[in-house]
C-alpha cells in the first residue's frame, strides 16, 4: 500500500504557528509581575483576558474553518494578534497614567482573539496532515515542541528585561519584547500569504452533518480535560514565578523568569522526545504515565520543607521550586494528546470539535485565577491542591473517559 505523502511546506508552516502562539500566551504571567507592583489585582488578570477571549472566538473561528479555510483563517488571526501587541504597547506610554492597565488588559483580550484562530488551525490541521492516531498526535507535538521553545525564551527575555520587580518597574522596560512581536507578526503575515495549506474544511462545506461533535462523548469529556488542563499549563509556572519573586531577594524577578522558563524548557523537551516515540507508544499510555508523575511531584513540592534549597544565580531557592518546574516535562505531551484522544474517529466533525476545543482554552484563564485567590489566602504552595485536583480528572480521562463509545455514528 501507498504511503500518502506528506506536505512539509504546511507541516512547518503549522510548527511556526504554533510557536507564536506561545509567545503571545507566555507574555501575560512576567507582565502580570510588573502590573501587580501598580494594581494589586492585576497578578493573573493579563492571563484571564488572554483565555477569556477563547470563550467568545473558539466557535466562531471553528465556524471559520469551515467558511473560508485554513489559511485565511491563520492571516486574520495573525493581523488580529499584530492590533492586540499595538494596544499592549501603547499601555506602556505614561501619558495613558493608571489608565493604561485597562488598555493593556484590552490588548491581552485582543491578543485572545489571535491565538485562539491559530490554536483552531494548527491542532486540526496537524492531526490530519498525520493521519490521526497515533501519527496525528506525533505531529502535533513536534509543533508543540515549537511552541515550548516559544514558550522558554518568553519568560526568560522578560526577566532580563526587568531584572527586579520595584515599585517602578513599568511596562516602558518590555518595550523592546513587544517591538520583536510586531515584527514577527508582520514577517509572518507576508510569509504565510505566500504558503499553500490543504484546505479539507473547505471540501466539506456541502456535506450534511446529522449528528454533532457534542454526540461523541470521549468529545464532551475530552473537552472537559482542555479546560483543566489548560489550567494546570499555566497556572503550575504563573504561581511558580510569583511565589519566587515574592521571596523578594536581589534579581528575584531574574531567577522566577529562569526556572519558569526551565518549565517551558522542559515542556519543550518532552514534547521533542514524544514526537519520536508516539508513533510506538500509544497516546492513552503516555498521558496515564504523565498525569500520575505530575501527581507525584506536584505532592513532593507540597510536603517539602521550605527551608530545603539550592543555590540558583547566587541565591538560595526552595528545593520545592525544582519540583514545580520538573512538571513542565508532564504537561508537556497533554495539549496535544487530548485533543489527539478527544477528535479520534469524528471525521467530518473535526473542524466543529475544534472549535468547541478552543472556546474551552478559557480554562488557563479562569482556573489560574481561582489558583491566584487560593495563594492570596493560603500561600502559593497550598495553591497547587487544586491543580492535583485537576491532573486527578486528567488520569480519569486518560485510563477510562478517552475510549469513543459512539462509533455508530457516521462520519464520512
Amino acid at each position: 500500500m501507498e504511503k500518502k505523502k506528506v506536505n512539509m511546506v504546511a507541516v512547518v508552516t503549522m510548527c511556526f504557528i504554533f510557536a507564536m502562539i506561545s509567545f503571545v500566551t507566555n507574555m501575560a504571567a512576567p507582565f502580570g509581575n510588573i502590573w501587580k507592583g501598580q494594581f494589586s489585582w492585576a497578578a493573573m488578570m493579563g492571563n484571564m483576558m488572554n483565555f477569556a477571549a477563547y470563550l467568545f472566538m473558539g466557535i466562531p473561528a471553528g465556524k471559520m474553518l469551515v467558511k473560508v479555510g485554513y489559511k485565511k483563517t491563520t492571516l486574520i488571526g495573525i493581523a488580529t494578534g499584530f492590533v492586540g501587541i499595538v494596544i499592549q504597547w501603547l499601555s506602556s506610554l505614561s501619558a495613558f497614567g493608571d489608565f493604561a492597565i485597562y488598555i493593556y488588559l484590552l490588548g491581552a483580550f485582543v491578543c485572545g482573539f489571535c491565538v485562539c484562530m491559530l490554536n483552531t488551525v494548527v491542532n486540526p490541521m496537524l492531526n490530519l496532515l498525520g493521519g490521526g492516531g497515533n501519527k496525528g498526535n506525533q505531529f502535533i507535538q513536534i509543533g508543540g515542541t515549537c511552541n515550548s521553545l516559544a514558550g522558554t525564551l518568553t519568560p526568560l527575555l522578560v526577566g532580563v528585561l526587568i531584572g527586579t520587580v520595584t515599585d517602578k518597574t513599568a511596562m516602558s522596560d518590555v518595550a523592546p519584547l513587544l517591538f520583536i512581536a510586531m515584527a514577527v507578526f508582520a514577517i509572518s503575515f507576508v510569509i504565510i500569504s505566500f504558503v499553500k495549506v490543504p484546505e479539507p474544511a473547505m471540501e466539506r462545506k456541502d456535506v450534511k452533518f446529522e449528528h454533532s461533535a457534542w454526540s461523541f462523548r470521549h468529545t464532551v469529556l475530552g473537552v472537559i480535560a482542555i479546560f483543566f488542563y489548560v489550567g494546570i499549563e499555566i497556572g503550575i509556572p504563573a504561581q511558580l514565578n510569583f511565589y519566587i519573586s515574592d521571596l523578594g531577594f536581589e534579581g528575584s524577578a531574574a531567577v522566577a523568569g529562569f526556572l519558569a522558563a526551565s518549565y517551558w524548557f522542559l515542556m519543550m523537551i518532552g514534547r521533542f522526545l514524544s514526537s519520536f516515540i508516539s508513533g510506538k507508544v500509544s497516546t492513552r499510555t503516555q498521558m496515564i504515565f504523565v498525569s500520575s508523575l505530575a501527581i507525584l511531584l506536584l505532592l513532593i513540592a507540597i510536603f517539602l520543607p521550605e527551608s530545603v534549597s539550592m543555590t540558583i544565580k547566587g541565591s538560595a531557592v526552595p528545593m520545592k521550586c525544582i519540583f514545580l518546574a520538573v512538571c513542565g516535562i508532564c504537561t508537556s505531551i497533554m495539549w496535544g494528546a487530548i485533543f489527539n484522544l478527544a477528535v479520534e474517529g469524528l471525521g467530518k466533525y473535526n473542524e466543529q470539535a475544534s472549535g468547541i476545543f478552543m472556546m474551552m482554552v478559557v480554562g488557563g484563564g479562569i482556573m489560574p485565577l481561582i489558583q491566584q485567590a487560593i495563594a492570596q489566602r493560603a500561600g502559593a504552595i497550598p495553591s497547587y491542591w487544586l491543580v492535583i485536583a485537576m491532573l486527578a480528572y486528567l488520569l480519569y480521562y486518560s485510563i477510562w473517559g478517552c475510549k469513543n463509545v459512539n462509533k455508530d455514528i457516521p462520519v464520512d
